[in-house]
């Protein structure tokens, strides 16, 4: 059964506040088009306050509090937001279902990522203390040098819609565990869960400003923040367009920013493959998430020898796939997340259709249900490299096939892209897949699957794609300033200069 929807005010210096100028976005669920709450929208006045805040509580008590308290008290409070969320796990999986239409299975699974992404940043957090002062080695025995790595401070999170919770906690466990104190900025299309951590540090004490949240619109909230002089580091996930004008806006202050951008990833599959395994990851590669995923092998690119028999096992293994509300047991597609992207997606279908391409299953709504953000999985065939739906990301359940001939042609279409985050070989010569995931231009590569993501393992793209490295060690390091300490230790002066008479 679904929960009601929680009203929450904007999150700042722990406590509830209505925005300045007492502005409301409705919520709209995917699967029903029926508004069934309410967030707040704050504006440049409410990025204001948050901002002061955080800079409150990263000096607070000459920072002891929290940005240079150690890491061993950091993560006491990391595991307690862990634990809350392992007790609410039922209830936070079901909001995401509600607000974002992923299917209650994945949020489910979503949400344990979010308490093991805590626990893992609580370990880290206590292992900064045990390196601070590195030793640096020096080629002078007069000079000793160590390292110390420092929180950043101030820093602006901004998040997207298709992981509400997961994604913003990718951001927000690693710059808590550095001893930053944040701004979260979620997507104004699935914020509710992202309210709820809020109130989930609110119930574990966690310092006052250490973290804010600002529910609201792009335009409204996430620009001012992005801009804002008090903040000193902006991490950003969305499109690329909307990437470029965040790091046009840091620019103007010179603030570093992580991005991860969108990508249009690439699959590869030979032709001595188990043709059913093959399949299955080639579809889950691109639907899991009802085919929002950033990192979505939407590319296919299928050996000609086993093109004809694959493609066929692809319309019947999408026929299998379960359409309905993500609440329903055995959902595994649910409503893409706004009527907005809804109309996108169906746009880029009809496009490839006029563009020459073969629209062999799916690319309109499912006829069994009259009512919802719902496109039937699709695949699309007789694609050209110049095609749109070839080139650009949909953000949707559409996946686009073509064929190679050769090794050296499907590395070469594979690589073809302004984007590079994902990419994805499935062969049993294991030899091949070395060589392949070597050429791919991209900062994820996985063998013979697609999308399994490890809180351990680092995450983030090349060119389009962005840069900097969320998760593993690689996400803590985004939010730690290096500080080279050297000292004189001989007693003996200089000696570069005369002394004085």
């Amino acid at each position: 059964m679904a929960i009601p929807m929680p009203t929450r005010q904007l999150f700042i210096d722990g406590e509830w506040r209505e925005p300045i100028l007492k502005k409301r976005i409705p919520i709209v669920n995917p699967s029903t088009e029926e508004v069934i709450g309410e967030i707040p929208a704050a504006t440049t006045e409410d990025v204001e306050v948050a901002v002061n805040a955080a800079r409150r509580a990263f000096s607070r008590n000459k920072g002891k509090d929290w940005a240079k308290a150690s890491g061993a008290l950091r993560a006491k409070y990391l595991r307690a937001i862990a634990a809350k969320v392992n007790e609410r796990k039922t209830d936070l999986a079901k909001l995401e279902a509600l607000d974002c239409g992923k299917p209650l299975d994945e949020a489910l699974w979503d949400i344990d990522d979010v308490a093991g992404c805590f626990e893992f940043y609580a370990d880290l957090a206590e292992g900064l203390d045990a390196k601070q002062k590195a030793p640096v080695s020096l080629p002078m025995e007069s000079f000793k040098s160590y390292v110390l790595k420092q929180p950043l401070g101030v820093v602006g999170l901004i998040t997207p819609w298709n992981y509400p919770l997961l994604m913003a906690v990718w951001k927000v466990a690693p710059a808590l565990a550095a001893g930053c104190t944040a701004i979260l900025k979620p997507s104004e299309l699935a914020s509710v869960t992202c309210l709820e951590l809020a109130d989930i540090c609110r119930e574990v004490g966690l310092p006052p400003g250490v973290l804010n949240v600002l529910t609201g619109f792009g335009s409204e909230a996430g620009g001012p923040l992005a801009s804002h002089p008090g903040v000193d580091k902006i991490a950003f996930t969305g499109s690329f367009a909307t990437g470029s004008k965040v790091m046009t806006a840091a620019a103007q202050l010179v603030k570093p920013v992580s991005m991860e951008l969108g990508g249009k990833s690439p699959l590869i599959v030979f032709d001595d493959v188990d043709l059913d395994k093959a399949a299955e990851w080639a579809l889950f590669g691109c639907f899991w998430t009802n085919g929002q995923i950033c990192s979505a092998t939407s590319r296919l690119l299928v050996h000609e020898n086993i093109a004809s028999e694959f493609i066929e096992k692809l319309v019947k293994w999408s026929k299998n796939i379960k359409i309905s509300d993500p609440m329903e047991e055995g959902c595994r597609l649910g409503p893409v997340v706004s009527q907005g992207q809804y109309e996108k997606i169906l746009k880029f279908i009809s496009t490839a259709k006029s563009e020459g391409a073969t629209i062999l299953h799916g690319g309109s709504r499912p006829e069994h249900l009259e009512k919802g953000f719902f496109i039937v999985p699709t695949i699309i065939t007789d694609v050209t490299t110049s095609m749109q739906i070839w080139r650009e990301e949909v953000f949707g359940p559409v996946l686009c096939v073509k064929t190679f001939s050769s090794e050296d042609e499907a590395i070469e279409l594979a690589n073809d892209s302004h984007y590079g985050l994902g990419a994805a070989v499935i062969s049993n010569d294991a030899e091949r897949c070395n060589r392949v995931s070597e050429a791919f231009e991209a900062g994820i590569v996985w063998i013979n699957c697609s999308q399994p993501c490890f809180t351990q393992a680092p995450w983030g793209g090349v060119k389009r794609s962005g840069f900097g490295r969320e998760l593993g060690e690689w996400g803590l390091d985004n939010y730690l300033s290096v500080k080279q300490v050297t000292l004189y230790t001989s007693n003996d002066p200089w000696g570069w200069y005369k002394p004085p008479l």
